[in-house]
Formats: C-alpha cells, structure tokens, sequence
C-alpha cells in the first residue's frame, strides 16, 4: 500500500502543539483594516485551537 500523502494546504496552515491540539491563524487579517478596530485587530494576531468538531478532519489531512 503506498503511503499517505499530507494535504499541501493544511501542513502550510495548521501546526500541532505539545499536548496534540490543532492550532490555526484568526481568519479576516488580509485586507480592510482600516473598518477594524485597534481592539479587533490586536485579537486577531494571536493563534488559536481548532474547535473540536473540525480536529479529527484535519488530523486526517495532516495523516496526524
């Protein structure tokens, strides 16, 4: 049987942490700025944990 191959955007998306989470980068950081708040847009440097629902999917993608 041949070996899995990872899925190219999801090894350039995703990362796992030390005790075996998921984590990902805040969507809605590309463009218009300007419309965000200060506030808004100091949430939305810091990475975050990919919610359980969405984990097995892509744990699957990375062959995790």
């Amino acid at each position: 049987m041949p070996k899995m191959k990872t899925h190219s955007s999801a090894k350039k998306r995703f990362k796992r942490t030390g005790s075996g989470k998921i984590k990902r980068y805040q969507a809605k950081t590309s463009h218009m700025m300007r419309n965000k708040s200060k506030k808004a847009k100091l949430r939305l440097r810091d990475s975050t944990v990919v919610h359980e629902h969405n984990e097995d999917r892509i744990k699957r993608m990375l062959c995790i």
